[in-house]
C-alpha cells in the first residue's frame, strides 16, 4: 500500500457530494451507520448549489414538501433574505450559497459523519464481485456498503457494475415516445445536454457593469433569438434571485452544450476538453447577454468559490463550479423504471404504483418528462416525449410517480447502492426522474436503506422493502412520503395511516391521486393581503379582479396555489364573483399570487 494513502474504515461510504449523494450521507448518518462522504467539491449539494441550479422543479406542491427536501425547503425560507418567489420557472429561488451553507451545517451537526472534499475515486477494491473498498488521491476508503452519488455514475466502471448510456430503441420497453431505431438526434446526443450555469447581476439603471470577458471560443451567432418568443424582462425573470441575481439556465438557443457528449464517459482528458467547451459556452452566451441587453448587466463574479482544480475546466466566481448534468451512466437494477411508469394510468391523474406483489416505491417524484437537447444544432430534429402535465392549483404541474427499490440496487453485484442520476431508469423516463427534489428523495432513500443493511448485516437486495418505507415514514427528523397523494400533506393527523393504507392496498389507490377523507384546512397567514373578485376563465384557471392592489400594467392577478384545501376553494368552493380578501405572496415575475387563505368580504 502506498505510505502516502490514509486508510479509513466506516459503515458506510458515499462517493459524490452531489444532491443524492449528500442527501444519502446525512440520512445514513442520522439513521447512526459510521458515514463517510468523499466529494470532488468544495461545497455540497451538486445540483442544488455547486451547479447553479437554485430554481429547482418538481415536487413543488404542498404535499409533496416532506423528507428532507421540505426540510431544506423550510431552511431556505427561514434564511433567504427577501423570499423565495421571484422568478416563473419555479417557486422557490435562492442564493446558492445559502443551500451550501444549510447542507454544511447538517453534515457538521453529525459527529458520526465524515466529509472529505477535494477527492477523485480512481479505483474501487473488490472482494470477489463485491466492492469493498474505494481508492481516491490520497485516501482509501473501507466500508460495508458503497453508494455511488457521483453526477457521471464514474464509480459504475471502476467497480465492474453493468450499466446503460444513451437511448434504448422502443422495441426493449415498448415506451411510446422511444424511437424505434437510431436517427440524427439520437446519434448526435446520446445523453440530454448538461448546462454550465451562470449568475448574472442586474447593476441597475444607468449602472455600468464591467465587461464579460470574451471565452477562447465565442460562437455569438448560436444565441440569435435565443428571447424572441418571451422578451428580454419575461427571458431575465425566468429564474431571477434574491439581490438583484438571475440565473442564465436557459434552453432556448442558451448555454445547453451537446457537442460530443461522448466525451464525458470516454476518458478523463476527452471529460476535460467537453468541459471546457461548455464553459466557454456559458461564457460567450453571458456576453451575448450583455451585449444584447446592455452594460447594466455584469458577472455575478462573489457568488461561486474557487472550484476544485483536480478535474478539467473549473467555474468559480460567476459560474458554477461544474455543470448541471442531466443524464449519467444509468445502472441495470432489480427494476427498471421507464416511460409507461411515469406517466398517468387510464381517466386518473397518477401514475401505477411501482411492484408486481408488493408496493416497491421508495420516493416521489412529480416533474414532466423533460428532454434537453440543444435546438440551434439539432436544427429540425426534435423529441416528442408523450405528455404528462396536468393542471393544479391554478397552473401547470407533472403527473406524480413513485421510484421503487429496485432502481438503486445493481442486478447483480452486492454491497452498492446507487443515489443518483445513475438509478435504473430508461433513457426516456431519465428526463422525469433526474430533477433535484426526486434525486434528494431517491438519496435519502438510498441512504436510509445502507443504514439499515448495516443494523441487519444484510446486503441491499435482501433488504425487505416494507422494512425501509417503514423507516422512511416514521423517520425522527425528516420522514418523508414514498406513496403520492395530492391531498396528503405532512401536517394531516392520519398521514401515516393513509400512507401505510396504500402500501399494504395498492389495489385502493385512488386514479384521481386524492384521500377518500378531504383534511381539515390549516391556519396559514400570508405575508401580503390583496381584495379583490374571484374570476374562473376556465378549469384550473383563476384571477383576481378589481383588485385592491393592481398588478403593474393594469391585468388581473393570476390565483395560484401549493395547497389541497385552497386548490379545492378555488375549484369549487368560493362563488365567482364574490369579494374575497386573499393573504399570499405575489411574484411579479410570473404575474401571481401564491394564495395561502382566503377570507368572504
Amino acid at each position: 500500500m502506498n505510505p502516502e494513502i490514509t486508510t479509513l474504515d466506516a459503515d458506510v461510504l458515499v462517493v459524490g457530494g452531489g444532491t443524492g449523494g449528500t442527501a444519502a450521507a446525512i440520512q445514513a448518518a442520522r439513521r447512526g451507520a459510521n458515514t463517510i462522504l468523499v466529494g470532488e467539491g468544495v461545497w455540497l449539494g451538486g445540483m442544488l448549489t455547486s451547479a447553479g441550479v437554485c430554481a429547482p422543479d418538481g415536487n413543488e406542491l404542498a404535499a409533496f414538501q416532506t423528507g428532507l427536501w421540505g426540510a431544506f425547503l423550510r431552511e431556505l425560507e427561514r434564511r433567504q433574505v427577501g423570499g423565495l418567489n421571484r422568478g416563473w420557472v419555479s417557486f422557490f429561488t435562492y442564493d446558492p450559497r445559502v443551500g451550501a451553507a444549510i447542507f454544511a451545517d447538517w453534515v457538521r451537526e453529525l459527529p458520526n459523519l465524515h466529509w472529505i472534499r477535494g477527492q477523485v475515486p480512481r479505483e474501487v477494491l473488490r472482494d470477489g464481485d463485491r466492492p469493498i473498498a474505494v481508492r481516491f488521491d490520497t485516501v482509501l476508503v473501507r466500508a460495508r456498503i458503497i453508494l455511488d452519488g457521483t453526477e457521471l455514475g464514474d464509480l459504475l466502471p471502476l467497480a465492474e457494475i453493468p450499466y446503460r448510456w444513451g437511448w434504448e430503441w422502443r422495441d426493449r420497453w415498448n415506451e411510446p415516445s422511444a424511437p424505434v431505431g437510431p436517427n440524427a438526434l439520437t446519434r448526435r446526443y446520446p445523453v440530454q445536454a448538461p448546462t454550465w450555469v451562470a449568475v448574472l447581476r442586474d447593476f441597475g439603471e444607468g449602472e455600468q457593469a464591467p465587461p464579460v470577458p470574451v471565452p477562447e471560443i465565442d460562437r455569438p451567432e448560436l444565441f440569435a433569438g435565443a428571447w424572441d418568443a418571451y422578451g428580454p424582462h419575461q427571458f431575465l425573470d425566468y429564474a431571477r434571485l434574491p439581490g438583484d441575481l438571475f440565473l442564465l439556465n436557459w434552453p432556448i438557443r442558451g448555454n445547453d452544450y451537446g457537442e460530443g457528449l461522448d466525451r464525458l464517459v470516454t476518458s478523463e482528458t476527452a471529460r476535460s476538453q467537453f468541459l471546457q467547451e461548455a464553459l466557454w459556452h456559458s461564457q460567450s452566451f453571458a456576453l451575448y447577454v450583455q451585449n444584447q441587453l446592455g452594460r447594466r448587466y455584469g458577472l455575478a463574479e462573489e457568488i461561486f468559490p474557487p472550484g476544485f482544480k483536480g478535474k478539467g475546466a473549473n467555474g468559480g466566481g460567476a459560474f458554477a463550479l461544474h455543470p448541471y448534468y442531466r443524464e449519467s451512466r444509468r445502472i441495470e437494477g432489480l427494476e427498471t423504471l421507464t416511460e409507461r411508469d411515469i406517466l398517468p394510468m387510464s381517466g386518473g391523474r397518477v401514475a401505477r404504483l411501482p411492484g408486481s406483489e408488493r408496493v416497491s416505491a421508495v420516493a416521489i417524484g412529480n416533474y414532466e418528462n423533460d428532454h434537453h437537447y440543444p435546438e440551434t444544432i439539432a436544427g429540425d430534429f426534435k423529441l416528442q416525449v408523450q405528455r404528462k402535465s396536468i393542471r393544479w392549483g391554478g397552473r401547470l404541474t407533472g403527473t406524480p410517480f413513485a421510484i421503487p427499490y429496485g432502481c438503486l440496487v445493481p442486478a447483480a453485484t452486492d454491497g452498492f447502492l446507487v443515489c443518483e442520476k445513475n438509478i435504473s431508469v430508461s433513457h426516456i423516463a431519465n428526463g422525469a426522474t433526474r430533477l433535484q427534489p426526486a434525486v434528494m428523495g431517491i438519496g435519502q432513500a438510498a441512504g436510509m436503506a445502507a443504514a439499515l443493511c448495516v443494523e441487519r448485516g444484510c446486503e441491499p437486495r435482501e433488504l425487505p422493502v416494507r422494512e425501509l418505507q417503514e423507516a422512511l415514514l416514521t423517520d425522527a427528523i425528516a420522514p418523508t412520503a414514498v406513496i403520492p397523494l395530492f391531498d396528503l400533506t405532512r401536517d394531516r393527523p392520519d398521514w401515516l395511516d393513509w400512507q401505510r393504507y396504500y402500501l399494504d392496498c395498492p389495489q385502493a389507490y385512488p386514479l384521481e391521486g386524492e384521500t377518500p377523507t378531504p383534511g381539515t384546512a390549516i391556519a396559514r397567514v400570508g405575508p401580503e393581503r390583496y381584495v379583490g373578485v374571484l374570476q374562473r376563465l376556465g378549469e384550473q384557471d383563476y384571477r383576481l379582479t378589481q383588485c385592491d392592489r393592481p398588478r403593474s400594467g393594469g391585468e388581473p392577478w393570476i390565483l395560484v396555489t401549493l395547497y389541497p384545501d385552497i386548490e379545492r376553494d378555488l375549484r369549487e368552493v368560493i362563488p365567482e364573483g364574490e369579494k374575497i380578501a386573499i393573504a399570499g405572496r405575489s411574484n411579479c415575475s410570473g404575474g401571481w399570487i401564491l394564495v395561502e387563505a382566503w377570507e368572504s368580504r
